[in-house]
Formats: structure tokens, C-alpha cells, sequence
């Protein structure tokens, strides 16, 4: 895919690999952000300030800055332990004379990092706690030091559409994936269960053509931040065209016929920003009915949720209606809820 190849998991959340054209990864929708890397085999840091070192240094950062109009990028930011020492104070003058970039402390339009080379031993498993993370069992230190360069002004998670935002909004990439989790096609009606500002929704206008795209809540300042994010998103397209559908329903409640959709998504209540456990404790048994009712046998559905306890407990007293696919663990800001892969029976 894009020409990757010696694709290696360097940590949880981290994929290093090689890749015969960069331009293409811009177009990466379920990442956070895409870094060229270079390994320099130094002792220390002070030897990229060399003639050969640098202008390599440069030429990386020239390689990026090339993807983007001359004028995208203003600023730029040096992340690197000791960045106020004397060799990163030279450094980032360097970059500031080559560049002609202003360096800021933080939110710089063009990120580079400077660290130590780690990776992980060839026998041992990726660290999947926090636990074995933290002590770094499986990493070792290599010898040299890595410069990554981001290869965007801004995350690739960071969507053009979004032009409105509300508290607890579903970050796009996890959408996305989320999306995909549907299996999309062109004859899909897509329904998505509380749609808060339209994440759900236009992500999988992203992912592909659809006959319907469906999206309701009963908030009616989510509903408008929704319309006014498809909105954007419709200017922003390439065809402006769009099945986009936003009602003022109850979840529990759907005016659709039976066995009339092909597949649904819900960024359901985790019970903190909005509604509490004893809420859900209703609301999942009646929503996931009221999906199952409306679902076509074979609809391809994809749930994320917190309540991950509450969730599978529900689906357990329903094996008639749902088939558990998958399961995922997501990292979102300190929260790790669940995505649940679902077939109606």
C-alpha cells in the first residue's frame, strides 16, 4: 500500500517504515501525523552542527517543506531534551537562516525532533501496558540520533472540514477507522446513531460513495454544528456532492422501516461529558434493539464506547440479534474506550 515496505511496529501507536514516493502519506486518513525520519550514526548531538551532518539535516527539511506551498508553513519548532542548550540554540538558527522560518516554542507550522535512536529487541513483544512501557522492557537504546520531520503544517488528523467543534467531538482518525470497520459501498445506507458535529458522517463520505448517509441526535446545537461541518466539507470536495441526511431523532426511537439499513456507527455515551452510567444502563439495551430492528441480516455495524463493561454485558443477552466481529482498544486523551465490531444476525 503507497509503496510501504520494511514495515516495522517500533512501539505501541508507531509504525516506522520505507516508502517510494512521500507526497501520497499526506493523503492518510487513519493516522495522526506522518514524520520523515533520518538516522544520523553520531555520538552526540553537536556532531549534526558538522558540514556533512547539516546539510543532510537540511535537505531532510527541505523534503518536507517541498510538499507544500512555499507560504503553508510561517514558523517552525525544535523538540529535542535540551532544546535551549548551546548546540540546539545553533542549530535552530541554522534552520532559521536556511528555512527563512520564524522558531516558536510550540504549535510551529514545521516540527522537527531530535532524540536518541531507541528500538525495540528482535525477541521481545511490543509493550502493551503501561506498566512494561514505562520500565522499557523489549526497548533498547541503538547507537546515533533520529531527526524526524513532520511532513504536514498541521496533524493529519487535523481536518479542513471542521469548522465547528463541540465538547467530546470523536477524533477524526478513530472515525475514520471506524468507517472502514463498516466494509463501505456505494449502495450502503449509513446511519449514524447520535452524530454529534458530523464526524461519523463525513468520514465515511471520505471513505467512499454511499446511496444514503444518515446521521441524528436530539441536540439541536449538535445538529447544527454538523450541518455547518458538512457544510465545509461539501465547498471543500472535489464533486461538492453529498447524500447527507441530518434528522432531530431519538436513537431509541427511529422513524425508519425494519431491516432497512445497511450499516451503523455511534460515538455512543461514555457517561462524563454526557449522561451517566445509570443512564446507559437504559439507553444501550433500547438503542442496540432499536439498530438491530432497523439493520439489515448482515449490516456491519461499529460501536465506541468507554462503558466497555456495560456494553459487552448488553450484547451477551442479545446473541440472537448481534455478532461481535472485533474489538479495539483506542488511546483518546487518557481514555481508552472500546470500538465493537458488530454483524446483525
Amino acid at each position: 500500500m503507497l509503496g510501504a515496505r520494511d514495515i516495522r511496529a517500533m512501539r505501541p501507536g508507531v509504525i516506522r517504515f520505507s516508502a517510494r514516493a512521500i507526497r501520497p502519506l499526506l493523503d492518510l486518513k487513519t493516522v495522526l501525523a506522518v514524520y520523515l525520519l533520518r538516522h544520523y550514526a553520531i555520538p552526540r548531538p553537536k556532531a549534526l552542527l558538522g558540514d556533512q551532518h547539516l546539510r543532510a539535516l537540511l535537505a531532510q527539511i527541505d523534503a518536507a517543506l517541498g510538499l507544500m506551498p512555499r507560504d503553508t508553513y510561517r514558523t517552525f519548532m525544535l523538540g529535542a531534551a535540551g532544546a535551549g542548550s548551546t548546540v540546539m540554540t545553533r542549530l535552530k538558527s541554522a534552520i532559521a537562516q536556511h528555512t527563512g522560518l520564524r522558531e516558536v516554542n510550540e504549535e510551529g507550522d514545521l516540527l522537527i525532533r531530535v532524540r536518541p535512536a531507541f528500538d525495540f529487541t528482535p525477541d521481545s513483544p511490543l509493550p502493551t501496558s503501561k506498566a512494561s512501557r514505562e520500565s522499557g522492557v523489549g526497548i533498547r537504546q541503538a547507537s546515533g540520533w533520529d531527526v524526524l520531520v513532520r511532513l504536514s503544517p498541521k496533524p493529519l488528523a487535523t481536518r479542513d472540514w471542521r469548522v465547528c467543534n463541540i465538547a467530546g467531538s470523536l477524533q477524526a482518525t478513530v472515525a475514520h477507522a471506524m468507517a472502514l470497520l463498516t466494509r463501505p459501498t456505494p449502495d450502503d445506507v449509513y446511519l449514524n446513531l447520535g452524530c454529534g458535529s458530523g464526524t461519523l458522517l463525513i468520514e465515511r463520505a471520505l471513505a467512499g460513495p454511499a446511496r444514503r448517509l444518515i446521521g441524528c441526535d436530539t441536540d439541536r446545537q449538535a445538529i447544527a454544528c454538523a450541518q455547518e461541518n458538512i457544510a465545509a466539507y461539501l465547498k471543500g470536495s472535489k464533486d461538492g456532492r453529498g447524500a447527507f441526511e441530518v434528522h432531530d431523532w431519538d436513537m431509541r426511537h427511529l422513524p425508519l422501516p425494519d431491516a432497512s439499513v445497511d450499516a451503523i456507527t455511534a460515538d455512543l455515551p461514555f457517561g462524563h461529558r454526557v449522561g451517566s452510567h445509570d443512564d446507559n444502563v437504559a439507553l444501550y439495551p433500547a438503542l442496540l434493539r432499536e439498530a438491530a430492528r432497523v439493520a439489515k441480516p448482515g449490516a456491519r455495524c461499529a460501536f465506541i464506547t468507554a462503558e466497555v463493561r456495560l456494553m459487552e454485558h448488553t450484547l451477551a443477552h442479545m446473541p440472537s440479534l448481534w455478532q461481535r466481529d472485533s474489538t479495539f482498544r483506542v488511546n483518546l486523551g487518557g481514555l481508552r474506550p472500546a470500538i465493537f465490531g458488530l454483524r446483525r444476525v
